[in-house]
């Protein structure tokens, strides 16, 4: 009868075309309801949850599948109730309203917790999930309840300090045939930082030595892995995201890469402030041997989502060299520095005596300056220049400097 009754119950948000939410954000939507014939209702509320949680099963390998042993547990992040709406009850008696056949609907509104957020995320053996229900309480019936998920983000800055400084290692192993060692085969590999954000390409930097006598492939990939903690008992699972090769590497040959690219997939960021969930990444760069163990080595990554600023990073990085590049400079200025020599005292006795050469100058020269122009030019030669001063004697005034200004058409 009521399944028949209702035609439409759900829950709808108001940013529809937003993805993903944060802390400290507002969920706002509608509940939806609409109606085929008269329903009674007791009362609609709404409820924003979000958890972690794990759950898996073991059991020892001798032992049947019924003496399985079961980890589970949960962390609540949000636990938010809200009434939409609520008749009036009298006194001791169980109030209860009639909605009429049509389309009802009920805002609602939730402020996401200001402390941060664990991710949105489905693994192996367990989840991050936040979700809001609706739920219309009847008498005499079972309560209508509908859910409706949405997605959380943590936000982790690649530009932090920590996620900035380039990361390094190296590997060796000899690999033998038979009774006979064929020789030692050694990577090294090194990434500029620890910081990427998905769609980003990780440039690598690697040396391949190959003195074996077999032909080896180098090869790297990107891994998570979801480790799953239930008090002092774990469970992880690894996999592969990502992967690029290079090319074969003869005996007695070497090979390099200068920024080979493998580029990140969309995936989960990195979830490392969790108690129970936590989702970690790796850079493996590794060589495949025939007949023998891989060598691998893994460098660590932190998968964020605030973006690299390159510019910000540099200019951070110049200003700090440039200022411990300017230490210097306190040894070499002396305390009191001593005053520039008279420019007289520098003019040697054969420039002052060497003849200023005649050249025909226009006589209204002349009669501008009131006499021989060289008599001027012969007694200004050698003087000194003007003191410094940081007060201008000629002064340019402001109507002075608007005088001055000519348009020409």
């Amino acid at each position: 009868m009521v399944v028949r009754a209702v035609k439409t119950f759900g829950v709808v948000f108001d940013d529809e075309p937003k993805s993903s939410y944060s802390s400290g954000e507002t969920l706002s939507g509608q509940v939806l309801l609409e109606l085929n014939e008269a329903l009674k209702v007791k009362g609609l509320r709404a409820e924003a949850r979000g958890c972690a949680r794990v759950h898996w099963c073991e059991s020892p390998a001798a032992a049947a599948p019924a003496s399985a042993r079961s980890y589970r547990d949960e962390v609540v992040y949000v636990h938010q109730r809200q009434s939409l709406w609520q008749p009036t009850a009298a006194d001791g008696e169980e109030c209860f309203v009639t909605l009429q056949p049509g389309k009802h609907e009920f805002p609602f509104r939730f402020q996401l917790p200001q402390e941060p957020l664990v991710t949105s995320f489905n693994g192996k053996y367990g989840s991050v999930q936040y979700w809001v229900t609706a739920i219309v309480d009847q008498p005499s019936v079972p309560s209508l309840s509908v859910k409706r998920e949405f997605n959380v983000t943590g936000h982790i800055d690649v530009n932090a300090p920590a996620l900035l400084s380039p990361i390094s290692k190296n590997r060796e192993k000899t690999v033998s045939c038979w009774f006979f060692t064929s020789g030692p085969i050694s990577v090294n590999a090194k990434i500029e930082r620890r910081g990427f954000c998905n769609g980003e390409a990780i440039p690598i930097y690697a040396e391949f030595e190959n003195c074996s006598s077999r032909l080896i492939v180098p090869k790297a990939a990107i891994y998570q892995t979801q480790t799953y903690l239930v008090n002092e008992k774990t469970r992880t699972f690894k996999q592969m995201i990502a992967n690029v090769r290079g090319n074969h590497i003869a005996s007695g040959s070497t090979d390099s890469w200068n920024g080979k690219a493998l580029k990140i997939p969309p995936v989960t960021p990195s979830i490392l402030d969790c108690s129970v969930i936590r989702v970690e990444y790796s850079l493996a760069v590794y060589v495949h041997i025939p007949g023998a163990k891989r060598l691998m080595l893994e460098l660590p990554l932190v998968i964020g989502t605030i973006p690299y600023n390159s510019f910000g990073s540099r200019t951070s990085s110049i200003c700090s060299q440039f200022s411990m590049d300017l230490t210097w400079l306190q040894f070499a200025l002396p305390e009191h520095p001593e005053a520039p020599p008279n420019y007289a005292d520098i003019v040697s006795e054969e420039e002052l005596a060497r003849p200023i050469p005649y050249f025909t100058q226009p006589d209204n020269l002349e009669c501008e300056f009131g006499g021989p122009i060289f008599a001027y030019i012969q007694e200004f030669r050698f003087q000194p220049p003007p003191l410094y001063s940081e007060i201008d004697p000629y002064p340019t005034t402001t109507d002075d400097m608007h005088s001055e200004v000519t348009f020409e058409i």
